[in-house]
């Protein structure tokens, strides 16, 4: 079932796992609050944590609540955190758990009401199972949400960008804009590549992030936000 349309909370997918999802997030959430928002981020479903002294702790739910305006509670923003690297619906099968997608649409709801906007990042691709019967899609739609389109460019990123934004406008999502990740820096005519992408995605280019090595989330890259920010604004006034 599609969920009530949100306009202050934002859905962040990938092409694939390992395009760059979470360095995206952060730096969308930096333009945000450098346009004077109050942020939040929600990973709901993370899984490969490490087993620390205070429970389980995820590598990108750490970042997403670095760059977050204010602190809030690990469990609100992330309330499924799983040990094994895997799929979530087998992390989340052999931890004996259902990703409960009323309990998600919950905290999301409180998240909002705490800041302007929350940014919703997802775990693998748009069709990454949550379940035995549901994905990614699936909770992007049950929560009501917007997509961001993380796309990782490489070879063969045109036709899984252009593949991922047919399914999400054909499963009724908006596609609110992309952003071009350079996650290979050999990748041959990337420039090209990234120009025919722009021409065929059903939505504005945000930008492109440079390869940026193991500190691209503490990178000077600045994104496009005012499509995404008008059509935020818009939607809260209709």
């Amino acid at each position: 079932m599609i969920g009530k349309a949100r306009h202050r909370a934002f859905f962040v997918t990938g092409t694939d796992t390992g395009v760059g999802k979470t360095v995206v997030s952060v730096l969308l959430m930096r333009a945000l609050r450098d346009a004077g928002l109050t942020v939040l981020g929600m990973k709901p479903v993370a899984a490969g944590c490490e087993q620390g002294p205070e429970g389980l702790r995820n590598e990108d739910v750490e970042a997403l609540r670095a760059a977050a305006s204010f602190s809030v509670e690990r469990e609100l923003m992330n309330p499924y955190a799983f040990l094994p690297p895997v799929s979530p619906h087998l992390a989340a099968a052999a931890a004996g758990v259902r990703v409960d997608l009323d309990l998600l649409r919950s905290r999301l709801d409180e998240l909002e009401r705490r800041c302007d906007i929350v940014l919703v990042e997802g775990a693998g691709g748009w069709y990454a199972p949550v379940s035995e019967a549901q994905t990614m899609a699936d909770l992007a739609r049950a929560l009501g949400l917007p997509v961001v389109l993380v796309v990782g460019l490489r070879l063969g990123c045109l036709n899984h960008a252009l593949l991922t934004a047919e399914a999400i406008v054909a499963g009724g999502s908006k596609l609110l804009g992309w952003v071009g990740n350079r996650i290979d820096p050999r990748m041959a005519l990337a420039e090209e590549n990234t120009a025919t992408l722009a021409g065929r995605l059903p939505c504005p280019l945000l930008g492109v992030v440079p390869h940026l090595g193991v500190d691209a989330r503490q990178a000077d890259v600045r994104l496009d936000l005012s499509p995404w920010l008008l059509d935020a604004e818009e939607g809260s006034r209709s």
